[in-house]
């Protein structure tokens, strides 16, 4: 008799079901499976955050896709003085690594930062903080702690990012901390550092070479950010519009540079875009110096997004002002 039947026989519509529930729970592992590879493909990129976009530049070059890089500058901002914005807390309280210039350059920024992101792996003396100063012998490091002279460069002229060869002491040390990060990544890192490198020395060669008919030349800037770069290609650096490193110049300043740039014939004044043009536009005109404007970090103007572009500027802005003064 059919209701003494042992056993209960599934029917087509319950088998059709039973297909459907079992492919959407299928569909469903994979979607939750691809998230969770996805993500933790994400969350294993090291979390830098840079202070300047020369570092970040940097970092991005040596960490290829094993890093996710954000610095504080866009380019634009005086290195010493970058606004600070709410959105950077969050950021820095989820970084694995701090990376700025040193030598005090940040100074006006960096530390309430530090301080607001409650980040104890970025914090100063831990292994996230990275100061790329390490390994540089400051310039024009003061005789005395005496603020009234200035306090932008207490511990001695932090802009060495504009000398190549001495930025590559900072690519170093920015290598180093990602590899004492995420070691598994040591063989790509290595061999994005040592691509990186082979093309900047060479660009290194073609900018001395370019540079030949600037030796010996004076120039005057804004800011004291050019020693280093004066020093490398051969220039002479003969003073700053800034009465001292972050104090606006007196009328009597103003003055005695124009008298000096005429009796020394200085062809160039340098205006960094952080600073407003009227007056170094007015030292220009009246000592007869070309006046050249240029970026101290990529970014700062068009066209100079990476070091290498940024260099590529400035010693092609030299050359045609060089020139066009002959």
């Amino acid at each position: 008799m059919a209701g003494n039947n042992a056993k209960h026989k599934f029917q087509p519509k319950e088998i059709q079901n039973m297909k459907s529930k079992f492919f959407r729970a299928l569909f469903a592992l994979f979607i939750t499976t691809f998230a969770v590879a996805a993500f933790s493909a994400h969350a294993a990129k090291v979390r830098v955050i840079t202070t300047l976009t020369d570092l970040a530049d940097f970092t991005r070059e040596i960490g290829g896709d094993h890093v996710d890089v954000f610095s504080l500058a866009t380019g634009i901002e005086d290195t010493h003085g970058v606004p600070m914005k709410p959105s950077f807390v969050p950021r820095m309280n989820r970084a694995d690594l701090l990376i700025n210039v040193g030598l005090g350059c940040e100074h006006a920024f960096l530390p309430a930062l530090l301080e607001a992101s409650k980040n104890p792996k970025i914090q100063y003396g831990e292994p996230g903080y990275v100061d790329c100063s390490v390994g540089i012998v400051p310039a024009e490091v003061p005789k005395s702690t005496d603020h009234s002279a200035g306090d932008v460069h207490p511990y001695g002229n932090p802009h060495y990012m504009l000398d190549p060869v001495r930025a590559k002491t900072a690519l170093e040390t920015i290598y180093n901390a990602l590899i004492a990060k995420a070691p598994q990544y040591q063989a790509d890192f290595t061999r994005n550092r040592n691509a990186y490198l082979t093309k900047l020395n060479a660009k290194i060669a073609e900018w001395k070479k370019q540079a030949e008919p600037l030796k010996g030349l004076a120039f005057v800037s804004y800011h004291e950010h050019w020693v280093y770069f004066a020093d490398r290609f051969g220039m002479r650096y003969a003073g700053t519009i800034e009465l001292k490193p972050g104090v606006d110049p007196t009328a009597h300043h103003i003055e005695n540079t124009i008298n000096m740039m005429k009796a020394d014939k200085i062809p160039f004044v340098v205006r960094e875009p952080q600073f407003p043009e009227k007056v170094p536009a007015l030292i220009a005109r009246q000592a007869g110096a070309a006046l050249i404007k240029l970026p101290i970090m990529p970014g700062g103007v068009p066209h100079t997004e990476t070091y290498i572009e940024m260099m590529d500027y400035i010693i092609n802005a030299f050359v045609s002002a060089q020139q066009r003064s002959h």
